[in-house]
């Protein structure tokens, strides 16, 4: 059935939005390019990518609604249903699922009671499965907003996610610190984190990610680094899983990260 036009946002709240729209709109030369992160500011403002957010969007950079729903439908970082404070995506690719990927997202689904892009009911965990995020030297990987959690284990994650609901500190293993959902979209949007140290805090490229820029350049393969068992890397979160001596992990400071 045909749906009746999409609400507008009220009055103060469309007044804020279209000063942030014209600051994002005037970085680019043609207005059409501001499309994506606009759909990343009113994601900011509801959690999702509403009907409403898709028509100021349309509205702004002069496009049809069902030109800006093909994008907003095409890109999977943009929701399309209200979800939860924090998005805790487990990859499920070829390799952290044989990893144990597959194993930590049934894991997730039973214990907090919920399917897949399903979210809790006390509104705080949306749980989905995610694709490659290009941190196979990590795996398996589970992401918080965005944010890594590297060789993650059922235990390990369970752990996380507990933790997000209870409202305690996360620290990913690389990266920014944990903030909303809302709060991830609006710095995705291209608005500055103001957070102390939130910039500062991103991560580099792991161990075997550079060993192949090393052989290229005739360099000798960096050695192993792993921390005497039982003791926990410098820098490592409580979130992070026992490392397994073969499986090196952490961010590596050096050229090409």
């Amino acid at each position: 059935m045909p749906q009746l036009p999409a609400p507008a946002y009220p009055a103060e709240v469309r007044a804020r939005l279209e000063a942030d729209a014209k600051e994002v709109i005037a970085r680019y030369p043609g207005s059409r390019s501001a499309l994506l992160p606009l759909l990343h500011l009113v994601q900011s403002e509801e959690g999702y990518v509403s009907r409403t957010g898709m028509a100021f969007c349309a509205e702004l950079l002069g496009l049809t609604t069902a030109e800006v729903t093909a994008v907003a439908t095409f890109y999977t970082m943009y929701r399309r249903k209200p979800s939860g404070d924090y998005q805790v995506g487990v990859c499920t690719n070829t390799l952290c699922a044989v990893m144990g990927g597959d194993a930590i997202f049934d894991r997730l689904k039973e214990h907090l009671g919920v399917g897949n892009d399903e979210t809790t009911e006390d509104g705080k965990v949306t749980l989905e499965h995610i694709e490659c995020n290009a941190a196979c030297d990590f795996a398996p990987v589970v992401m918080v907003n965005w944010e890594f959690f590297d060789n993650q284990t059922p235990e390990s994650a369970t752990r996380l996610v507990d933790d997000l609901i209870a409202g305690r500190t996360v620290e990913p293993t690389r990266g920014a610190p944990i903030c909303s959902y809302k709060e991830t979209a609006r710095i995705l949007a291209g608005f500055p984190d103001e957070r102390p140290g939130a910039v500062e805090a991103s991560g580099g490229a792991g161990p075997a990610s550079l060993i192949g820029l090393r052989l290229a350049k005739g360099e000798e393969p960096h050695p192993r680094v792993v921390a005497p068992r039982g003791e926990r890397p410098h820098g490592e979160s409580g979130h992070a899983a026992p490392q397994d001596p073969d499986r090196p992990a952490g961010p590596t400071a050096e050229e090409g990260e």
